[in-house]
């Protein structure tokens, strides 16, 4: 694993939800706020969702997503194909409270599956030292004439 694609995985840590973006049926782009339920080392990640929701209607038909995430001083943008999987010893494993709020009948409810994302690519900023950091570096370009250099930028193929 590079450098940069540790970089961008050791990020997404820090970071729970996500625009989850699909493509519905006349190629309009769709994006709702979904949590992450984990991050596997080897690039993969898992959502918890209804089986009848319109994502997994997109997915179905047009597997590749995007999918984005952000923080006051990380942003991180993926894509990769989707799966729809009906497993529930790894529903049980990944289930918790905040799934319930969404899904009150629990993880024995037919209607919930995951949604597995074989990740591609993608590409991070990050400002390392956080909004500090980003206003000395700001203000450094503004008086020097020279462009804004205060975060790190990567693209890279998982």
């Amino acid at each position: 694993m590079s450098d940069g694609q540790k970089q961008l995985l050791d990020l997404l840590d820090d970071l729970r939800i996500a625009m989850f973006t699909t493509v519905d049926a006349d190629g309009t782009l769709t994006s709702r706020p979904m949590a992450r339920q984990e991050v596997e080392p080897s690039a993969e990640l898992w959502f918890l969702t209804a089986r009848d929701s319109r994502q997994v209607a997109h997915i179905t038909a047009r597997p590749h997503v995007g999918i984005t995430f952000s923080s006051a001083s990380t942003w991180v943008s993926l894509h990769g194909t989707a799966t729809v999987v009906d497993d529930r010893a790894k529903i049980e494993e990944l289930w918790n409270t905040f799934a319930e709020a969404w899904m009150p009948e629990g993880p024995d409810d037919p209607n919930v599956v995951l949604i597995h994302v074989d990740l591609e690519g993608g590409e991070y900023w990050d400002t390392p030292g956080g909004r500090i950091a980003s206003l000395i570096s700001f203000a450094k370009a503004k008086a020097t004439g020279e462009a804004y250099d205060g975060a790190d930028n990567e693209r890279v193929d998982l």
